[in-house]
Parts: C-alpha cells; structure tokens; sequence
C-alpha cells in the first residue's frame, strides 16, 4: 500500500536566504526550533556555517544551538541524498521483521543509519513510527508513504527511484 503526500522538494544551501528566514522568525518566542525547521525544510539540511548567524540573532552560545540541532536526528548538518529514505524502526514495524529489513537496507545501500550513498543517491533515516502500523513493515521515500515492505519490494522501490532533477 502507498500513500502519495505532498512533496517538498529542497533547494540548494543558500546563506542569504538563509539569513533571511532567521531574520522573519527571531522574534518569534522559541524561535530556535522554527529557524531550524524551517532550514531543514527548505534546504534539507541546516549548515554549519549559519549557526553563529542563528545564535547571535537569538542571543545563544553556538553551543546550545549546536546541542539542539546534535539532539533532534531530523536536524541534519549535511545534505542529504538525491533520496531520503526511512525506515519506520518502532514495534508494529519490529514485530513483522522490520529489523531485517533494515539489515537489508543497510547492506543493499552500503550505508548505516544517518549516511549517504557514495553516489549521493539515497540517505538512510531510522524513524520511529510513521504511523502505518496496520502495514508494517513502513517505508519512507522521500514524501512517499510505502506498507508491508520486504527486503524484494525494498529493492524493487529503490530501483524505481527517479533521479531526473
């Protein structure tokens, strides 16, 4: 079963852009966690070069906003693949062989958890309920909700991946 959800898709890292949503949402109460969102939504990842920007604009230390953007695995510091690929790791999803599942990802992707193909084709992301317990084992590509997934259909999904910019 596939469930087809709105696409984002990102832009390359921009540093004026960049600058330009931390300045919309600084005075926002808790802004740190929507500059960061946003960044992260926009770009796919949020750059180390901007996080002295983001602190002096809110009056942190480098280091806390490091410690947030360290803490929360949706807020990576690189880009990502051409391809975000998540693997739903919470129980329903364990109880129907979710883990060897991700064993098999991980060996047909030669990549673990939080890295990137050589090709900078996919990125592989553990996740911990997308919320399609009643199909698990879950699979999510890119925007692309995927249910009852096997280590074929896995192979079978990555291999339909457009790479067409």
């Amino acid at each position: 079963m596939s469930q087809e959800l709105a696409a984002t898709p990102f832009i390359p890292w921009n540093a004026e852009t960049a600058r330009a949503m931390i300045d919309a949402l600084k005075d926002r109460p808790g802004a740190l966690m929507p500059i960061l969102t946003a960044l992260v939504g926009r770009f796919g990842y949020v750059d180390p070069a901007i996080v002295a920007d983001i602190a002096r604009s809110l009056n942190l230390s480098r280091a806390e906003v490091h410690g947030v953007i360290s803490f929360y695995h949706d807020f990576r510091t690189t880009p990502p693949g051409r391809h975000v690929v998540r693997i739903c790791r919470a129980e329903s999803c364990q109880a129907v062989g979710g883990h060897r599942l991700e064993e098999h990802a991980r060996e047909r992707l030669g990549v673990d958890w939080h890295e990137t193909t050589s090709d900078g084709r996919f990125t592989l992301e553990p996740v911990y309920c997308l919320g399609n317990c009643g199909c698990s084992p879950a699979v999510m590509i890119d925007e692309t909700l995927h249910g009852r997934v096997t280590p074929a259909r896995f192979d079978a999904l990555i291999g339909n991946q457009d790479d067409t910019p």
